[in-house]
């Protein structure tokens, strides 16, 4: 078996796509701005997340709601630098929650939210630092 991605359905397609792509960086797969579907990944890594359009998996499954309520998710994303990506996210529009701040004696992390109020860690590992 083998993770292939997390998905985060979403409402504002639209808006998250260029969340993830122009603000976090990530390379869209096809470029599907406008959805319903569109996987994301780092540069580096084999781990993906994707956006699913909301209402297109509500007529799929049949029973999900309009929108979630309350953080539901959790997406977390290891840089090198945090410093440096947080200030590069800020310049694209990014407005951190929380940090750069120590979490442990062996990373650092920032939080933000993405546009349907999902949550994004980013995460550096000091014990990586040579």
């Amino acid at each position: 078996m083998e993770l292939a991605q997390v998905r985060l359905l979403v409402n504002d397609f639209t808006a998250c796509y260029r969340f993830y792509a122009e603000v976090l960086g990530l390379k869209p797969q096809s470029g599907a701005t406008e959805g319903p579907y569109e996987k994301f990944s780092p540069h580096t890594g084999s781990a993906g997340i994707a956006l699913q359009d909301r209402a297109m998996m509500a007529e799929v499954l049949g029973e999900l709601g309009e929108s979630a309520c309350g953080h539901r998710s959790l997406v977390v994303l290891r840089v090198d630098d945090l410093d440096a990506y947080c200030a590069q996210i800020s310049s694209r529009g990014a407005t951190l929650l929380h940090g750069p701040a120590p979490m442990t004696d062996r990373m650092r992390v920032a939080h933000l939210k993405d546009p349907e109020g999902n949550l994004v860690e980013l995460q550096e590992w000091l014990l990586l630092r040579a």
